[in-house]
């Protein structure tokens, strides 16, 4: 199983994995034409800032998700590659997911819950780890039983 890891040391909170993030997921796969769509792309990670820290944060790919428990429609799931998934289609907007996330990395745009899906469909990885100019994000191996 792959998670994405935020070396705080070295994350300057410069938000190109955020916007990386939305090109991903947007239509166009371009920013400049991506600024235009409607509805806007969102970014499934964010950056903040808590106690003086900046940190990359987004889905953290729990063993035990509870979201996937708290899921009533099976829209969360966990996939054959570890990873937790959401199924746009299954999605009926209860937000248990996002109640039940530990992390508050699960947000919502309109009736779909939106979460981090490790950019699954890009053969490259994850565009928050490629984009990040400082290298403080990166994509591990995570064996059963470890955080």
């Amino acid at each position: 199983m792959k998670k994405v890891y935020c070396e705080v040391s070295k994350c300057v909170g410069c938000k190109s994995c955020e916007i990386a993030c939305a090109v991903e997921h947007s239509k166009s796969k371009t920013l400049f034409i991506a600024i235009s769509e409607e509805p806007m792309p969102v970014h499934r990670r964010n950056v903040q800032s808590i106690n003086k820290l900046i940190i990359s944060d987004a889905c953290h790919h729990c063993q035990e998700a509870p979201c996937v428990s708290a899921c009533m429609s099976g829209a969360m799931y966990k996939d054959k590659d570890g990873s937790t998934q959401h199924d746009e289609e299954k999605c009926v907007g209860c937000w248990m997911c996002i109640m039940a996330c530990p992390f508050g990395t699960i947000s919502r745009r309109k009736k779909l819950a939106i979460k981090c899906d490790l950019c699954k469909d890009n053969v490259k990885g994850p565009m928050c780890v490629i984009s990040c100019p400082t290298k403080a994000l990166s994509l591990k191996d995570v064996q059963r039983g470890e955080l």
